[in-house]
């Protein structure tokens, strides 16, 4: 079983993507950029943000019907490697132990000139 996960509450897909998709079991986000729900993207400084993907990843996973205590599993894209200390104080603001596995990948560029894009796995109950 397969379905889509919408909500007003984050930013709309700008593409021929979804939101999120619940699958059994697990909801899935797609890469939440820094975009605020008018599509302005954060890049001012990278834990703003990353405040901004967070709370766009919460968003879709609430309306999924999970929350950030769920998630099993995330993963994080930066433009700079160097923004990773900033970028992890303010993940952990989000996520409390057992801390669910992470992956952090350098990449060259991101939609829309963003700076940071964060992905989430999470586990219904």
């Amino acid at each position: 079983m397969k379905e889509v996960i919408v909500t007003n509450d984050a930013p709309l897909a700008i593409g021929p993507y979804s939101q999120g998709i619940r699958a059994s079991r697990f909801a899935f986000t797609s890469g939440q950029l820094p975009a605020t729900l008018s599509g302005e993207i954060i890049s001012d400084d990278i834990a703003n943000a990353t405040r901004q993907s967070l709370n766009n990843v919460k968003a879709v996973l609430s309306a999924a019907g999970a929350a950030m205590t769920d998630v099993v599993k995330v993963t994080v894209f930066l433009t700079d490697m160097a923004d990773f200390a900033q970028m992890n104080e303010v993940y952990a603001e989000f996520f409390s132990e057992p801390f669910p596995a992470r992956s952090c990948i350098q990449v060259a560029a991101l939609p829309k000139g963003a700076r940071v894009e964060i992905e989430a796995t999470a586990c219904l109950q």
